[in-house]
C-alpha cells in the first residue's frame, strides 16, 4: 500500500493547485479523480468551455452587428457550431493536458477512480483496474459541485439541460428558455443569443445577479435586453415538461397569475450544490451541515484532525479561484506556514458582455451593516478607450468609509472588468483610500481611467470628464 504525506481528492482548481503546492513544499502528494481527464468542473464543463464559446460567439456577434460600424464590409457571416464546439474543446483538451503535465513535473502521482474513506487515513480508489488502498498523513477534500436540479425539472440531458450539455449543443436553439438569472444562465444565455437563437430568463429575484451590487445588475439587465434578451424575474417556477422537441415551463408571475413559455431548449441554471456523494465521510468522522457542506474551521479542517476541505464542498462563494486561494492555504498550513485568505477581497466576475465584476462589500450590504459610505461612479460612455471600442456600456462604483475615505468596495460592468477589477483588489489588499486610487496616474486612453474618476467623484464629486 502506497503512503504520502498529503492525498487530494479532486483534480479541479482546488484539488490540483493544492497538490502542486504542498509538493512545491517537500510533500509525498498524490491525487484522485475520477475521471479520466484532470482539471475538475472548471476546466472540463465550466469557467474554460464556457469562456471559449463565450468569446467564439462574441466574434460572430461582432462580424454580424458591429464590423460595418468600424467600415468592415464582409459577406453575412455564418454560425459553423460545430466547429465552435470543436475549438471548445480543444481548448478544454489543451488545458486538461496542461494539468497533467504540471503533475509529472511536480513529482505527484495521480491515481485515477473514485476515491472514497475508509478510514480516516487511508483512501479507497475504485478504478477501471479495481481497487487500490493508499495511506495518507493528511488529506484534502476537493471534490467540488454539481449543477442543482429541480424536483419539477429533471435533467434529460437533452432538453431540459444543465450548463454541461449547453456547452456541447450540435444546433442553435431557436428559443433557449433559461431558469435562473445568475452567472451561468447569463453567460451561456448571451452565448447563444449572439448565435441566433430568441432567449428568455425566467428569474425568481426581481433582480438579475441577484448577489452582487444591484447597480450593476441594472447596468448589465440594460445592456442585455438590447442585445435582445427578454427577461422575466419576479417568475416562481412550478413545473417544466417536455413534449418532442418543445419544453414548457410554467411560472407564477409576481401578480400571482400563472403563465408559460415554450422553447425547443430550456436551460436550468439555479446554482450548484456540493459533491460529496460517495466519499465515505462518516467513516472518517466527517460532519455536515444542512446544506450538505463539509463543516470546516478558520484554518478549513473539517471535524477530523488532519482532514481539510476546500472549494465548492466548503461555505462561501463556488468560485475556482477562491478554491485556489484556499488549496494553496492548506497546502501551506500542512507545511507549518502562516498564510492567510481575506474572503473579503476574492472578486465576483460574470463573463458576459459587457461584463461584471465586483469586490468588497456591495451598497446593499453597508445599508445592511449600517456603515457609513459615500459613493462615486463615471459611466463608461464617458471614456475615451470606450468611445473608441463602442463598447460603451456599464459603469463604475467605488463605495468608501465616510470618515476615512478607505475603500469598502468596487463594482464594475464594463468591456474588460474581468481584468480592471484586479487593480481595485490590489488596492484594498492595502486598504487604499479613494483618494490613493484618483492619486495614481493612469495611461490615456485605458478602460481603468473610469477607476480612476470614479475614485474621484467618490472623493469629491471632482471627476473630470462626467
Amino acid at each position: 500500500m502506497s503512503s504520502y504525506d498529503v492525498i487530494v481528492i479532486g483534480s479541479g482548481p482546488g484539488g490540483y493547485v493544492a497538490a502542486i503546492r504542498a509538493a512545491q513544499l517537500g510533500k509525498k502528494t498524490a491525487i484522485i479523480e475520477k475521471y479520466s481527464t484532470l482539471g475538475g468542473t472548471c476546466l472540463n464543463v465550466g469557467c474554460i468551455p464556457s469562456k471559449a464559446l463565450l468569446d467564439s460567439s462574441e466574434h460572430f456577434h461582432n462580424a454580424e452587428a458591429t464590423f460595418a460600424d468600424h467600415g468592415i464590409d464582409i459577406n453575412k457571416p455564418k454560425v459553423n457550431i460545430k466547429q465552435m464546439i470543436k475549438r471548445k474543446q480543444e481548448v478544454v483538451d489543451q488545458t486538461c493536458d496542461g494539468v497533467a503535465f504540471l503533475m509529472k513535473k511536480n513529482n505527484i502521482d495521480v491515481h485515477q477512480g473514485v476515491g472514497s474513506f475508509k478510514d480516516k487515513n487511508t483512501v479507497v480508489v475504485k478504478g477501471d483496474d479495481g481497487e487500490t488502498e493508499i495511506k495518507g498523513d493528511k488529506i484534502i477534500i476537493a471534490t467540488g459541485s454539481k449543477p442543482v436540479e429541480l424536483p419539477f425539472a429533471k435533467f434529460d440531458k437533452e432538453r431540459i439541460i444543465s450548463s454541461t450539455e449547453a456547452l456541447k449543443l450540435d444546433e442553435v436553439p431557436k428559443h433557449l428558455l433559461v431558469i435562473g438569472g445568475g452567472v451561468i444562465g447569463l453567460e451561456l444565455g448571451s452565448v447563444y443569443k449572439r448565435l441566433g437563437a430568441d432567449v428568455t430568463v425566467i428569474e425568481y429575484a426581481d433582480s438579475i445577479i441577484p448577489t452582487m451590487d444591484s447597480a450593476m445588475g441594472k447596468d448589465l439587465q440594460r445592456s442585455l435586453k438590447k442585445l435582445g434578451i427578454k427577461f422575466n424575474l419576479s417568475h416562481k417556477v412550478s413545473d417544466v415538461s417536455r413534449d418532442g422537441d418543445t419544453v414548457k415551463v410554467t411560472a407564477t408571475n409576481k401578480k400571482d397569475e400563472e403563465v408559460t413559455f415554450e422553447g425547443d431548449y430550456c436551460l436550468v441554471s439555479v446554482g450548484r450544490r456540493p459533491y460529496t456523494e460517495g466519499l465515505g465521510l462518516e467513516n472518517a468522522g466527517i460532519k455536515t451541515d444542512d446544506k450538505g457542506r463539509i463543516e470546516v474551521s478558520d484554518h478549513l479542517e473539517t471535524s477530523t484532525e488532519g482532514i481539510y476541505a476546500i472549494g465548492d464542498v466548503v461555505r462561501g462563494a463556488m468560485l475556482a479561484h477562491k478554491a485556489e486561494e484556499e488549496g494553496t492555504l492548506v497546502a501551506e498550513l500542512i507545511a507549518g506556514e502562516k498564510p492567510h485568505i481575506d474572503y473579503n477581497l476574492i472578486p465576483n466576475i460574470v463573463y458576459t458582455w459587457p461584463e461584471v465584476a465586483g469586490v468588497g462589500k456591495t451598497e446593499e450590504q453597508l445599508k445592511e451593516a449600517g456603515v457609513e459610505y459615500k459613493s462615486g461612479s463615471f459611466p463608461m460612455r464617458a471614456l475615451g478607450r470606450s468611445r473608441a471600442s463602442g463598447d460603451i456600456d456599464g459603469s463604475v462604483k467605488i463605495l468608501a468609509d465616510k470618515n476615512t475615505d478607505e475603500v469598502l468596495g468596487v463594482h464594475i460592468c464594463a468591456a474588460r472588468a474581468a481584468d480592471m477589477i484586479m487593480e481595485a483588489t490590489v488596492a484594498m489588499e492595502f486598504r487604499a483610500s479613494a483618494e490613493d486610487i484618483a492619486r495614481i496616474c493612469h495611461g490615456h486612453p485605458t478602460y481603468t481611467e473610469a477607476i480612476k474618476e470614479a475614485a474621484m467623484d467618490a472623493t469629491a464629486k471632482r471627476s473630470i470628464h462626467s
